[in-house]
């Protein structure tokens, strides 16, 4: 499947669905982008997690707001999510590409032509191995599908054709350097209803080992989840894998740098533990190329990571059809790419616990209703859009923080 042919495919239920001319004017025109707007902003954070450092001792977790207002006075809220210390995309290069580039080479176009908009934004900046530019570019991704629900008074999943679960279950995140801190940080968790946990893991097999053996022994029956963010060698991934299955773990997420091709394979032929691949997973094209090539049992799904929900959601589909895992992640997620990752894993139905851990970590919102989250589980939000309304009085405030 080449990029149009998936981006084709991606919107096909979404305008068959659709009146034709639904999205026009009063004198029978298409609207028109008129202006993108863009904020970035630091989020206030609590806990220790080790991704949220940024330069010159700035904290927090970086994002940038995308505000994009069609000439028929429809507006569309999106959230870019760079992380510096995980991927090549960061608070400042994401916030100059918007400005410079991708916003530009939106002015004028049909709000609703998501095929157009993605192809508008190859050209701006170009394409690498994968899509150009992802995390940044699922900002305006979130802002488009945001407007065109609001403008057809309905939610993503409903663009779609799809009902989509009222509620999805999370799991907590034990990211420690110690063990002996691993009780109190789960105990927090169960405090708050949690059941279910991932634990951050590599290089040392054997920390991590003795690590899931508590975590495991503390909640016997719930999803273990461990996450290694591509930090072991081959060598040292195939000695963790067996010994995270044998104190646990359930699944063994981005053992490697997705470049390791062969080892992948191997530790697929050592079949310890499922592996999931994240980091380098962009577009559907990557899924398609390193199932093919027998890396991966599936994928720990980020439509923050992925450029947005179009590429997300051709991929789910994808594993779908190959009977391959797909888990539900995030990138410390917060208020709009937090509702629009819920809407995407309820749309498809998720039923193992999902790795999203913006509440868990997050101490600020920009929405004037921020996302219920009680006893473990998220309300999706299901209104017009992403569902959520963007207090700007809270986004100046925190954009001039």
């Amino acid at each position: 499947m080449n990029r149009r042919q998936f981006l084709a495919a991606a919107t096909t239920p979404f305008l068959a669905g659709c009146v034709a001319g639904s999205g026009a004017t009063k004198d029978g025109a298409r609207p028109r982008i008129e202006r993108v707007e863009v904020f970035p902003i630091r989020y206030p954070m609590t806990g220790y997690f080790k991704f949220f450092a940024g330069p010159d001792g700035s904290t927090g977790r970086a994002a940038v707001v995308v505000k994009i207002t069609s000439d028929d006075g429809v507006v569309g809220y999106g959230q870019s999510v760079p992380i510096a210390k995980w991927s090549d995309e960061t608070l400042e290069t994401s916030t100059v590409a918007l400005q410079k580039y991708f916003g530009p080479a939106l002015i004028g176009r049909d709000p609703e032509d998501l095929v157009g908009a993605h192809q508008a934004l190859d050209q701006a900046i170009a394409p690498g191995f994968s899509t150009g530019m992802p995390i940044t570019r699922a900002g305006i991704d979130l802002a488009l599908h945001d407007g065109m629900g609001r403008r057809h008074k309905k939610s993503v999943p409903e663009l779609w054709g799809l009902a989509a679960k009222p509620k999805l279950t999370l799991s907590w995140t034990v990211n420690v350097t110690e063990l002996a801190q691993v009780e109190a940080v789960m105990q927090v968790g169960r405090e708050r209803g949690y059941r279910h946990f991932n634990i951050k893991v590599g290089p040392d097999p054997k920390f991590d080992a003795e690590l899931a053996a508590l975590v495991r022994r503390a909640a016997p029956h719930g999803f273990l989840w461990a996450d290694a963010n591509g930090g072991y060698t081959v060598e040292s991934a195939l000695d963790a894998a067996p010994r995270l299955a044998a104190a646990g773990v359930d699944v063994l997420e981005a053992p490697l740098r997705p470049n390791r091709i062969r080892g992948y394979q191997s530790l697929r032929r050592q079949a310890a533990l499922p592996i999931l691949m994240d980091e380098g997973v962009i577009s559907p094209t990557d899924l398609e190329e390193f199932h093919a090539l027998g890396m991966l049992d599936g994928v720990a799904m980020k439509p923050s990571r992925s450029g947005g929900l179009l590429s997300a959601r051709a991929q789910i589909e994808y594993c779908r059809q190959h009977g391959l895992w797909w888990l539900g992640s995030g990138l410390t997620d917060p208020d709009l790419s937090f509702a629009a990752t819920l809407q995407l894993y309820a749309a498809f139905g998720l039923d193992r616990p999902a790795a999203l851990n913006g509440p868990q970590f997050l101490t600020a919102s920009i929405l004037r209703h921020p996302i219920h989250v009680e006893n473990g589980e998220a309300q999706v939000p299901l209104g017009p859009g992403l569902g959520v309304e963007v207090d700007e009085a809270k986004l100046a405030e925190l954009a001039a923080s």
